[in-house]
Formats: structure tokens, sequence, C-alpha cells
């Protein structure tokens, strides 16, 4: 961020030695602000995310079916609830509406701690998903408040890098409860992930609300540099809030919603396909699949930031979505290959594959936020990235179903076309950007 001048008169002082912990450090204020609430509620979520299963299971006494039912139903109602906590943010303010889903998703995941039967789990899961699902899209919304926006899909990088940063950490001290294996241990975890909730609600509170024209002048600002693309007399900031929907009657940004959607099976083909295949198709060792995630977080954390280069324009960032599908095809293709080769060319046939895919995520990411943003109007980002998130969680709730009984079980056709469609997804992604073009949404140049 650009500092104050000296006075003409004052004798310029030597700048302070980098340390490597400044060269960490984010230099805008608000998104080192903002990548300490993440980094606090993401240490809780790996906390969670360690026990949660066997938690349900062994010490609440939920088979397997009724846990996996209650999942694919809480998801549910993530995707719905996506849509109306977006618009909910344009009428009330970003800022006080994620306050208090962020809040509800603590006092939720506390209420695990007294669950004494399957309805009351069924339902609190339902309520946790809806809550933390809509706070993702109005988080994404304030993020297009608060920061430039020439700098929202960069900070946005920043965060994921905090945020897998944060995962790890509290995973790894997760396992510690894991290895005790207690009831008490386990009931310390969600609670302590519930208190970060409510911790990470204060700290939001106290985040400086937008000022009233803070959308207009992130808008003009775009489009005095030509960084972002801008909308027209279509933008949907100029028509009463009580309008419909103005994100459900946008064609190009349903369809890259979509498409995006599409490429979010990745990350399904990481957590639930790479293991199945490890474990059922290929002679690797199990350890491999441990591997396989160290090797995607490291990869993410090192070139998530890096990857947002070059997607300041729609047409660079739907370039960036094309790179990232043929990508995750070859990632594909590779990972296939493990099938039937001797254990150790296996496991570093499949790592190879997962450092492919990696690429493939980064790119693939940093061009769909650029996307969600630049085919958004200023003043209805909750509304547009409410249903942009209700895309994501429809495929984080179908795709590990997609992947495990599509691919997994017909080998390598399976995988290719895994490989194709998300091949098809990124290089669609043009024309879709062209489609906005021409109907007068967005400058493509």
């Amino acid at each position: 961020m650009a500092t104050t001048p000296p006075a003409a008169n004052a004798a310029p002082s030597p700048a302070p030695p980098a340390t490597r912990t400044s060269r960490l450090l984010h230099p805008d204020p608000t998104v080192r602000r903002l990548a300490r609430i993440t980094l606090l509620n993401t240490l809780g979520s790996g906390l969670s995310l360690s026990v949660g299963v066997l938690f349900f299971t062994r010490y609440l006494g939920l088979s397997a079916a009724q846990l996996g039912l209650a999942l694919t139903a809480a998801g549910l109602c993530g995707v719905v609830a996506s849509v109306p906590a977006g618009r909910a943010a344009d009428h009330w303010g970003s800022r006080s509406i994620l306050v208090v889903l962020v809040a509800l998703t603590g006092l939720g995941t506390a209420g695990y701690t007294l669950v004494g039967g399957y309805p009351a789990f069924l339902a609190i899961a339902c309520l946790v998903a809806a809550a933390d699902r809509g706070a993702a899209a109005v988080r994404n919304a304030l993020y297009a408040e608060v920061l430039p926006a020439d700098k929202r899909v960069a900070g946005r990088a920043y965060l994921r890098v905090v945020t897998n940063v944060g995962l790890g950490l509290g995973t790894g001290v997760g396992a510690v409860a894991l290895q005790i294996d207690s009831r008490t241990g386990y009931l310390a975890v969600i609670l302590a992930d519930a208190a970060s909730y409510l911790v990470v609600a204060a700290m939001f509170h106290r985040l400086p609300a937008p000022g009233p024209g803070a959308g207009s002048a992130a808008r003009a600002g775009a489009g005095a540099d030509g960084a972002r693309g801008t909308r027209t007399e279509r933008d949907p900031e100029r028509r009463p809030a009580r309008e419909p929907n103005p994100a459900l009657r946008d064609g190009p940004f349903l369809l890259v919603t979509a498409l995006s959607a599409v490429l979010g099976l990745q990350f399904a083909m990481l957590e639930v396909g790479v293991p199945l295949w490890i474990v059922q198709q290929t002679d690797a060792p199990r350890i491999t699949v441990a591997a396989t995630l160290a090797v995607n977080t490291v990869l993410v954390v090192a070139f998530q930031v890096r990857a947002t280069r070059g997607t300041e324009h729609p047409a660079a960032a739907a370039r960036a979505c094309g790179r990232a599908g043929l990508i995750l095809a070859a990632a594909c293709l590779v990972i296939a290959l493990a099938h039937g080769a001797p254990a150790a060319l296996a496991a570093v046939v499949v790592l190879t594959g997962v450092a492919l895919q990696a690429v493939g995520e980064v790119l693939g990411q940093a061009g769909t936020w650029a996307l969600s943003y630049d085919l958004a109007g200023e003043r209805a980002h909750g509304a547009y990235q409410g249903v942009f998130n209700a895309g994501n969680a429809a495929a984080l709730m179908i795709g590990p179903a997609v992947v495990s009984t599509a691919v997994i079980g017909h080998g390598l056709a399976g995988w290719a076309a895994l490989g194709a469609l998300l091949a098809a997804a990124g290089l669609a992604m043009g024309p879709a950007v062209r489609w906005a073009g021409r109907r007068g949404a967005i400058t493509t140049v």
C-alpha cells in the first residue's frame, strides 16, 4: 500500500530492513485484519474436522447411514441458504448479516454437545450448514465492499492461503484429541470450535462498516484504471432493492456460476476420488493419501497469490479458467495411470497428478473469483455472491457421490470422462465472458 511521501524539507529516512515476518504479512491493513479473523476461524474449523466424524458416530451413536443422510440434508440446506443470505446482505449490510450468521454457526456447533437423539442432530446439522454457507456468501460480498476493486482477487487469494495454514494447524491440534480418544477431549474440541465462531463474530462486528458509497467508489476506481470490467446501463445497482434478485436473471453470470461449479468437482476428486483410488485401485502405500493432501496444501500456499496475477480483465480470467480445465484434465489422466504400477511408481504417479491438480486449482480459483466480481453490480454483490456460492455449495454436495460412483468404478474411462468434463467447463468460460460482453454486462478488454 502506498505511504504518504515525506515533506520536501525532510531528510528521507532509510526504510527498516524487511524481516521474514514482515514479508509474509500483507501490505494492506484491511487484508491483515481479515487474515487474523480467517486464521482464528479456520483454526477452529480444523479442530472440528479432525474429530467430527468419530464424535458423531462413536459418542453420539449415529450409524454411517444416518450420518451420511444428515450431511446430505445439511448440504442441501447450505445450497438453499446462500441466495437469501446474499440478498439480505444487500438489504441490511454485509457486516451485520455476517455477524449474525457466524454467531449462529457457533451456537449451533456448541449445540452438538447437547444432542440427545437423531432428530436433534439432523436439525442442528441443517442449521449449522445453512448459517455457514450463508456466511460464506456474505463474507465474499463483504470483501467486495471493503477491498478496492482491483485488489479483491489478490486479497481473497491471500486469505485462502491463510485458510490453508489455519486448517493445517487446527487439524494438527485436533490430532492430539484423536490420540487421547476420550469423550471429554472431543467435547473440548467441539466447544473450542464453537467459541472460535463467537470470537470471530465479535471481530467482524468491530470491522469498520463500508460507507454507503463504497460500491460506487470501487466501481469508479476500477473504470478509471481499467483494472476491472465495469457494468453499463444493465447494472443491477440502478434497480430498486425490492425487485427480483438480479443475479437470477443474469444469463452470463448464471452460466459462469454453473461452469465454476463443474470446475469445483476437482475438490471431490482430491478429497474423495484420489484416496479411494489409492486404496482400492493401486498398490501405492496408504500413507500416500496423507502425502497427496500435503502436496496440495503446500502448492496452494506457495502459488495461490501468484496465480491471481494476470486476471485483471474478464477475458484474462476466462483464459486462466481454460488453462485450469486443461491442466485438471491432464491431472485426471496421470492419476489414472497409477493403476497397475508397482507400489513406489504408483505413489510417484499419483503425487505428480495431484501436483498438476494443485496448479489447476489455483488458476481456476483465481479466474472464477475474478469473474464472480467482474460480472456483478457493485451494489448487488450480496445477491451475486449468494448465487455464486450456491453453485459452489451444490458442487461440494454432489461431488463426492459423482466421483465415487461415476469415476472410481470405471477406471481409466471414468477418469478420462471427469477430465473431459473439467476441460470443457474451463474452456467454456471464454464464450460465457464474450456473451456477457455482447449483452453489455462488462467490458472485456
